[in-house]
């Protein structure tokens, strides 16, 4: 016989399992001035037409980014992606495949990862790719605690990592939120101001666990003296280094100037900005670090009957191995979008993607050679060389000449008080081969426009 329960209703039968009386009793840590005591101001039911209607009405005040013209970057980067990327993605065999746990029914999903892996190593010019990570600042992230796990025993500053002070804030949160509960003490390595690196902050960090820094920079420079990094800091300091991957087209590798982990964010490589992403995280390593590295890894064997065969070789997360030796959580299939650079990758070809980083290139100098010759604006940083973006220095508030833009139909760049908040008249604005000619002239004269205006009313 089923026990009976008191005549109460199921709100006061919950509370009375809490040993509380009243919702009152559940909620009384929130302060009394912060709460809503009124209804939620909803509409009246709807009918389903109606609600058709109001979904129309509110999606229609969306505006695509291919719609306007877009000088914005500052991480995530419009480049053409093939349409053929599209259409294979979409085929069923990727599209529904999860983790491929039975290997005898998975070669085709296995070969392809396989195959992004081949692509990242060659790309970043280490030995060691793993099957992507969450995004650039997840990887960034678990670098670092990645050579923390390789080289606290030897090294002096234990535990002790370095990254660069221009790294943006939201990429620094996640990598606070990995190393906190680690204890791993984060330190700053310094930058002139012409925004390269200050090799004299980088002989500090000899004998920590590792540094930190981007190529290029958030600032889009391309730091020359990056080359010297790691024989400043020995070999018992790891050299991460984030990249932005189209880049690679004309830059030299990490791998090639001693980096020990290349990290970065792939979106630029298969997918397009939608939403901001869907995106993905690189990581490549020397194999020094395979053991302790984050992540999954498909390996390429013989089989019994001397074919090729694939299978996860390595697989770091707690619902494979016991938790307590797990290098990462990573889970979900966020390996769609990176088949979707490797699909990117493939397409191009080397001279391909060679040709995708000179368009980039060029509409930045292009821009920048428009820019510098405009009354009332600076380039900080006239003299470094940059990828596709640089930083434009205002006579007025980045806020009010970013919304004076927008009024008139173009998104001018990234607001850089938002990352560093003394630089309130800084904006990065950014360029790629989807950049034209004539929309360079349009920002050029807008801007020239505004400006003259900040100038005659000071």
């Amino acid at each position: 016989m089923v026990d009976q329960l008191p005549n109460l209703g199921r709100e006061a039968e919950m509370l009375a399992a809490m040993g509380m009386s009243s919702i009152e009793d559940l909620f009384e840590d929130i302060p009394a001035e912060v709460r809503m005591t009124g209804d939620l101001p909803l509409p009246p039911p709807q009918s389903e037409e109606e609600i058709l209607a109001d979904a129309r009405r509110l999606l229609g005040a969306n505006v695509a980014m291919g719609e306007r013209v877009s000088f914005l970057g500052a991480g995530l980067y419009r480049n053409y992606v093939p349409a053929s990327v599209f259409q294979l993605v979409t085929r069923g065999e990727f599209l529904t495949a999860y983790t491929p746990y039975q290997p005898e029914v998975s070669q085709g999903m296995l070969q392809a990862m396989w195959e992004f892996q081949s692509l990242i190593s060659e790309l970043v010019g280490l030995p060691v790719a793993n099957l992507s990570l969450y995004d650039g600042s997840t990887a960034a992230a678990e670098a670092l605690t990645c050579v923390v796990r390789v080289h606290s025993r030897k090294a002096t500053q234990k535990d002790t990592v370095y990254v660069s002070e221009l790294t943006p804030p939201d990429r620094l949160s996640v990598m606070h939120n990995y190393c906190q509960g680690a204890e791993i003490k984060i330190k700053f390595l310094r930058h002139h101001a012409d925004g390269t690196l200050d090799l004299d902050s980088v002989a500090e960090a000899a004998g920590s666990c590792g540094v930190y820094i981007e190529q290029p920079n958030p600032l889009g420079i391309l730091d020359g003296g990056l080359s010297q990094i790691k024989e400043i800091v020995g070999e018992h300091t790891a050299l991460i280094v984030a990249v932005q991957p189209v880049s690679l087209g004309l830059v030299e590798a990490p791998g090639q100037y001693g980096a020990d982990i290349v990290v970065g964010e792939g979106q630029p490589l298969g997918s397009p900005i939608t939403g901001g992403g869907p995106i993905y995280g690189i990581f490549a390593c020397s194999k020094a670090y395979l053991r302790l590295m984050p992540g999954r890894i498909v390996g390429r064997s013989i089989d019994v009957d001397g074919k090729v065969a694939y299978c996860l070789t390595l697989s770091t997360r707690e619902q494979h191995i016991r938790r307590h030796r797990a290098t990462s959580n990573i889970c979900t299939n966020e390996t769609l979008i990176a088949l979707m650079g490797a699909m990117h990758m493939a397409l191009l070809g080397p001279e391909g993607l060679q040709s995708l980083a000179v368009r980039n290139m060029t509409a930045c100098i292009l821009a920048k050679q428009k820019l510098s010759e405009v009354e009332h604006i600076v380039l900080p940083h006239s003299n470094s060389h940059h990828f596709n973006e640089f930083v434009i220095e205002l006579p007025g508030s980045s806020k009010d000449c970013l919304a004076h833009l927008d009024g008139i139909g173009i998104i001018g760049g990234f607001d850089l008080s938002a990352w560093y908040p003394e630089r309130t008249n800084w904006i990065l604005a950014t360029f790629t081969d989807q950049t034209s000619a004539k929309q360079i002239d349009l920002l050029v004269s807008k801007l020239a426009a505004w400006a003259s205006a900040q100038g005659v009313s000071a």
